[in-house]
């Protein structure tokens, strides 16, 4: 499903209108709501730990992700890989609930600032943060490894949380 950048105003009490992009200066320097949609019809968006300041995950949004957000507090994406809205923790009861919301200074990514329910985690693999993995740089790089894992232990066993749900990475 291709969103588009539609400015329309939205219906119903807790509507969220994005202002049209008129001018760098109306973007860059106003209090107007008016997100870049790429042509895909998706923002970017990085999730972070609103105590810890630790990289979550990065998702995407489409229009309604981003106006269900923000209605809600509650974080929603566009899974690119399962084509569908995506309730962050609806299955796995991971829910973040959004403490604060950016958006930068073009308006073209989004940053959120979350609490997650349960056990605190966000990776979908079993760990807190989708980046478990770091790539050495130059002479950290010993015996040639291409990843190391900086978190050493999974804070849930996805078979558990998510059961026979088939694996959103797509290969």
């Amino acid at each position: 499903m291709k969103e588009t950048s539609d400015q329309s105003q939205p219906a119903g009490p807790d509507a969220v209108s994005f202002a049209p992009r008129n001018s760098i200066e109306q973007v860059e320097e106003q209090a107007e709501l008016a997100p870049k949609f790429d042509a895909d019809g998706l923002i970017t968006c990085v999730t972070t730990d609103a105590d810890s300041g630790e990289v979550l995950m990065l998702g995407y949004m489409n229009k309604e992700a981003l106006e269900k957000t923000i209605v809600t507090g509650e974080a929603y994406y566009w899974s690119r890989s399962r084509q569908v809205l995506w309730h962050k923790g609806a299955t796995s009861g991971l829910v973040q609930r959004v403490v604060e919301m950016r958006i930068d200074d073009d308006q073209d990514a989004v940053w959120l600032r979350v609490k997650v329910a349960g056990s605190g985690a966000s990776c979908h693999v079993g760990y807190l943060s989708c980046f478990y993995r770091q790539v050495p740089l130059g002479a950290g790089r010993v015996n040639g490894e291409a990843l190391v894992f900086v978190e050493q232990h999974k804070t849930f066993d996805p078979a558990d949380v998510y059961g026979d749900a088939p694996n959103p990475t797509k290969l």
